[in-house]
């Protein structure tokens, strides 16, 4: 049974958003992928960068379909105050498969309402996720999956699963939006 889009506009084009939105009965009735600028600003840590972008990415969509509830999202992975962008090589992703290995990280996910009075609402949340110690071969092995591509660190919802030795906190905030912050936002504007 395909659900009635509900009243929000999604500010991304993510298909693990998507995914994870459609789990909880909630397909936005348009998808409108925000392409801002995701440079950090100098001596910014985490949890303000991930707060800011999804906040942006949220006024931007607001700014081009004003009178609509907006929701945006931006989830990033963090070590320490480091933030690890999304790798464009595999060298790069190698280096972040050792900085990860048999560490404990955190996942740190903002999500971002924007209404049809532009009243703003935003919840972030943080996830430490303990990753084994990785062989060489097991980080050659993930590596050349390229399952990587395109997540900043990795897909916790693919081979990675079966490194990850501990999580405290959201399994759908590590994948890309928390839901049950999510839900209520979109519930404390009525959209249900």
């Amino acid at each position: 049974m395909v659900e009635a889009a509900k009243d929000f506009i999604l500010a991304s084009g993510s298909p693990q958003r998507i995914s994870l939105l459609r789990q909880i009965a909630y397909e936005p009735k348009k998808i409108m992928p925000a392409d801002i600028c995701e440079d950090c600003l100098p001596h910014e840590e985490p949890l303000p960068y991930v707060r800011r972008m999804a906040l942006e990415k949220a006024q931007k969509i607001a700014a081009a379909c004003p009178r609509e509830n907006i929701l945006a999202c931006d989830t990033i992975v963090a070590v320490g105050k480091r933030i690890l962008h999304k790798a464009r090589t595999n060298e790069e992703q190698t280096k972040v498969m050792n900085m990860l290995s048999g560490r404990t990280h955190r996942v740190i996910s903002s999500v971002c309402l924007i209404n049809k009075t532009g009243k703003i609402s935003q919840k972030t949340i943080s996830s430490k996720i303990t990753m084994k110690k990785l062989t060489p071969s097991e980080i050659k092995s993930y590596v050349e999956s390229g399952e990587w591509h395109g997540a900043c660190g990795y897909r916790i919802e693919g081979l990675m699963s079966g490194y990850v030795c501990r999580i405290l906190g959201s399994y759908s905030g590590i994948i890309g939006l928390p839901l049950y912050e999510t839900m209520n936002l979109l519930k404390g504007e009525n959209i249900r």
